[in-house]
């Protein structure tokens, strides 16, 4: 029988030769494994292929009582590991705080660490002088921790 654990291993040695990172390993109750990759630059089906080809390879016949799905992580979809976040940089994200409430902006900065991240978000705010408060950008730190989550924020403009 496979677990989780043998197929992330599986996986990360695929990975090596390549700039891909894994995202998510999946086993469902349904005899699936569901395996997501990404890539700064995007990913390419071509790879996805040859990853589940690698790993028919590897696992021979024990992989024939699983059905076997790799692909990359869904755009617009919340991040799960911190290269994401490092590979959104500069790009305009929704975060969804634990409170309920939503922020957007440019991600401008991830933590050595990976356990904060800072946002460059558009706030009204009181100028003295001013009768009306005035659109202004602020940073505003989150610990990833404490959101519910953080995703690329897809816009039609």
């Amino acid at each position: 029988m496979i677990d989780k654990n043998t197929v992330t291993a599986a996986v990360e040695e695929w990975l090596k030769k390549g700039d891909y990172y894994l995202v998510d390993v999946e086993m469902t109750a349904d005899n699936r494994i569901v395996i997501e990759i990404d890539h700064a630059d995007g990913v390419w089906i071509e790879d996805c292929a040859d990853l589940s080809r690698a790993l028919q390879e590897h696992f021979g016949d024990e992989l024939g009582d699983y059905e076997l799905e790799v692909g990359s992580a869904g755009i617009g979809q919340p991040f799960k590991v911190i290269q994401q976040y490092r590979n959104h940089i500069g790009k305009e994200v929704e975060v969804l705080q634990q409170n309920g409430q939503k922020v957007q902006g440019i991600l401008k900065e991830v933590t050595e660490d990976g356990s904060q991240f800072v946002i460059t978000a558009k706030e009204k705010q009181r100028i003295e002088g001013k009768k009306r408060p005035v659109l202004t950008e602020v940073d505003k730190m989150f610990a990833i921790s404490e959101v519910k989550y953080c995703k690329y924020l897809l816009t039609f403009k």
